[in-house]
């Protein structure tokens, strides 16, 4: 239901349909677009742009440490 909704956001929806239910070509430059939008994000915000993906996945690998330590 979720996915519904966001794909009928009108560009980002398009984006994230053509992602998961697209072909593989599709997927890769989804996420070759994704990784110009960071370089976009780095030269307008400098450093922060840098820094705060990383300070965001911190979280995330100690919860995904976490979840291989106790499986």
């Amino acid at each position: 239901m979720f996915a519904a909704v966001v794909y009928r956001v009108p560009v980002l929806g398009w984006m994230l349909k053509e992602a998961v239910e697209g072909t593989n070509t599709a997927k890769v430059l989804f996420v070759v677009n994704l990784l110009l939008l960071w370089l976009l994000a780095i030269f307008t915000f400098g450093y922060p742009a840098i820094i705060l993906p990383a300070l965001v996945a911190v979280p995330a690998v100690f919860v995904v440490l976490v979840l291989i330590t106790m499986g």
